[in-house]
């Protein structure tokens, strides 16, 4: 762990950046905690989209150092009597709502342990209804930076909301997923892993098929054509489709969701 107070504090919500809401939740770990150094994983999740919440967070959480604390605000239900919680998972701590948001991070990990937050005295003095993440999870964050125990944050809790994890459909010759994300670029993350391209690849006949395209395995971006629909394993070690230089979500009128189809 490192010195007290200067743990890396990573966040990640829907607040975009236009409003005060990120700068306001960044104030007040500053103001208990002002050696922590503050990362964005990013502030552009969709509003009140906990499954991209969801993905994108498990998709950066490999890549901190131990003792790192993720602050993830995607809050539907800020308000209502939905819990709060804090985590420990690998050397690395959770603060969100207990909706989902965490889950697909803390599936990942050997052992957990989880508290709901319930402990006042970690929070702020005047709590708004409408801004949990201000109130409540930046102090705790904070706080759990400069060394207060998890233990001290509320009560012990064994199970959380889970959400639902797509799964393969699996036949002779194909494997039917879906897509997983959009990213910025236009790409399409699937949950194909780049495991069941073993063996295969050297026959020359594997496609990926989304919608009415054949979409060629490439080994990377700038094996595309123009305009060509292309799969490459990307970065995560799942499929993707894409359009060199354009935006495969665009052309192909993509959701998250959509069904896509490995075939050899």
């Amino acid at each position: 762990m490192p010195p007290p107070g200067t743990s890396v504090i990573a966040l990640l919500t829907d607040f975009g950046t236009r409003d005060w809401y990120a700068a306001a939740l960044k104030g007040v770990i500053l103001s208990h905690a002002p050696r922590a150094q503050l990362v964005d994983i990013t502030h552009e999740i969709p509003p009140q989209d906990v499954v991209a919440g969801a993905f994108v967070l498990a998709s950066a959480v490999e890549w901190f150092p131990p003792g790192t604390i993720f602050v993830a605000v995607v809050d539907p239900g800020v308000g209502s009597e939905r819990p709060l919680l804090a985590a420990r998972a690998d050397d690395r701590y959770f603060i969100g709502p207990d909706n989902g948001l965490l889950s697909w991070s803390l599936e990942r990990t050997a052992a957990s342990t989880i508290v709901r937050l319930t402990n006042r005295r970690y929070w702020r003095k005047d709590v708004s209804r409408t801004f949990h993440g201000r109130d409540i999870m930046a102090p705790v964050a904070a706080h759990l930076a400069r060394g207060v125990r998890l233990s001290r944050f509320g009560t012990p809790v064994e199970r959380i909301t889970k959400l639902t994890v797509p799964t393969l459909q699996r036949r002779e010759r194909s494997v039917e997923g879906s897509i997983l994300h959009i990213d910025a670029f236009g790409s399409l993350i699937t949950n194909l892993p780049e495991t069941l391209l073993r063996g295969k690849l050297s026959s020359g006949q594997v496609r990926v098929r989304y919608k009415d395209r054949q979409a060629r395995m490439v080994s990377s971006y700038g094996e595309g054509q123009a305009s060509e629909l292309i799969a490459v394993v990307g970065s995560l070690r799942l499929i993707e489709l894409a359009i060199r230089e354009g935006s495969a979500a665009w052309v192909c009128n993509a959701r998250r969701g959509d069904p896509v189809e490995l075939r050899w």
